[in-house]
């Protein structure tokens, strides 16, 4: 029972810590950090869900989790099991690798969703997409809407269409540029690939979606510290500012689009300076950390 309540303890905790992280601006200054705590809730809130009901069905053993599924595994290779020890505890650690197999299940077919779509429109740049001088290393599509997206994976591809060769100076595109390779040199498809597997297998939760979100205009404002750092805040902050004004906006499933998210919160950001306290920066790796480090410690034990 108390390895069960230490479980609990952690989840609460991670609710916590994502209501913490979802109501604060120091984020924003520092999304790195910020990402990487985001990371550590998701991962202790999956450990968690799966050592609750783990940790109850393994009670009699008296042991911490780990050490409890190792000797269950022996009792039932050798066909005894400990007093007090039935179907339904048996049962409750089968939830708990139930749990275990749905997360680990929802994020393969979301990495399967997600090559396939990355794949489908890799073929089709194929055949439609050119090379422009304007746009060094990037495709083209001739498009009158506004584009402009990095398509993610071994061999990643950044796109603009011709309505965005049209809506921003030399010095904005180059910037929207910068910002998309941004995101292929990070991989921040990866970044945002179990937030998305936790909101398809825990839907019922609002806060797991709302991380999910926050996490995809964290990976936003990472792009555009990483853009500003070669061409300053201005030309990427007009850049932004057109697109917004830009009603009709196109990013394919699969990809990462500079237009995407919360465009008005980002300009402001680049145009104000803020800078977290690296104390502040420090504190919450520390406690991101605590927040891991106790499941797994239960788990290893």
């Amino acid at each position: 029972m108390p390895y069960a309540l230490h479980f609990a303890a952690s989840m609460l905790a991670c609710y916590l810590t994502a209501q913490v992280l979802s109501q604060s601006t120091w984020t924003w200054a520092a999304p790195r950090v910020a990402i990487v705590c985001w990371q550590a809730v998701g991962l202790a809130l999956g450990l968690s869900a799966m050592g609750v009901p783990m940790a109850l069905g393994l009670a009699p053993y008296d042991r911490p989790t780990g050490s409890a599924l190792l000797a269950l595994a022996t009792d039932l290779i050798h066909g005894t099991l400990p007093a007090g020890l039935g179907a339904v505890h048996l049962g409750l650690v089968g939830v708990g690798f139930g749990i275990g197999a749905v997360l680990v299940t929802t994020t393969a077919r979301s990495i399967h969703a997600t090559v396939r779509a990355q794949r489908r429109h890799r073929d089709l740049l194929t055949l439609v997409a050119r090379r422009d001088p304007t746009a060094p290393g990037a495709l083209v599509l001739d498009h009158p809407s506004a584009a402009a997206y990095c398509l993610p994976g071994v061999k990643p591809r950044v796109v603009v269409s011709a309505g965005t060769l049209s809506l921003l100076d030399r010095a904005e595109l180059a910037a929207v540029l910068t910002h998309e390779r941004a995101h292929a040199q990070e991989r921040h498809d990866l970044v945002l690939l179990p937030f998305t597997a936790l909101c398809r297998a825990l839907p019922w939760f609002r806060w797991v979606r709302d991380a999910h979100e926050r996490v995809a205009l964290l990976v936003e404002m990472r792009a555009d510290d990483k853009a500003r750092e070669l061409h300053a805040e201005a030309p990427l902050a007009g850049a932004l500012r057109r697109f917004a004004a830009c009603g009709d906006r196109i990013t394919p499933a699969g990809a990462l689009g500079v237009g995407d998210r919360d465009l008005d919160v980002r300009v402001q950001r680049l145009l104000v300076a803020d800078r977290t306290p690296r104390l502040l920066g420090a504190t919450a790796l520390a406690v991101a950390t605590t927040l891991v480090a106790l499941p797994i410690s239960l788990f290893l034990s």
